[in-house]
């Protein structure tokens, strides 16, 4: 029976290289999302004007601009109630994504976290650009599907636990 994270065999046994590929095939996409997650939080974290309701850089701006051009334009009137209090969320959101998926820890939580981040930015701040292929968001959503699907099974605190697990039963 295969476990999370395992090919059937037990610890120590030899894997083929096809074997090795496929368990950590994951992980070059997991680093990619986690890093540029976290560092997308602190870069909104760090920046005093990102916070603003009004002036250049700002959430409150940025969200104005795009607010008749948006696929759901209730869900920028509902980040423009506070857009500071929505900058945070994004931000501290995007910075716990980012540290699960780095860590694999509740991987598959953290890439539905991750997706719906780039889904609402797809649909509220990307969404006029033309042609769609300029806009990153709908590339970070497709990105963490992978992860979403398959989480994270090796190299993570998932494995690790499932792996615990494993050998209490």
């Amino acid at each position: 029976m295969q476990g999370y994270g395992t090919n059937g065999r037990g610890l120590g046994e030899a894997r083929t290289l096809g074997e090795l590929a496929r368990e950590h095939a994951l992980l070059p996409l997991r680093i990619f999302l986690g890093i540029t997650f976290v560092y997308a939080g602190l870069d909104k974290l760090t920046d005093s004007a990102f916070f603003r309701t009004t002036g250049a850089g700002s959430i409150g701006e940025t969200m104005n601009a795009v607010r008749d051009s948006s696929a759901i334009p209730a869900l920028v009137d509902l980040a423009l109630k506070s857009p500071s209090g929505f900058g945070h969320a994004i931000a501290i959101g995007e910075i716990a994504v980012g540290i699960g998926t780095l860590l694999g820890l509740w991987s598959r939580i953290a890439a539905l976290g991750g997706a719906l981040i780039s889904l609402s930015l797809w649909l509220t701040v990307s969404w006029q650009i033309e042609p769609y292929y300029f806009g990153n968001d709908l590339a970070y959503l497709m990105a963490w599907l992978p992860l979403l699907l398959a989480g994270a099974p090796s190299f993570s605190l998932d494995a690790l636990r499932a792996s615990r697990r494993r050998r209490i039963r």
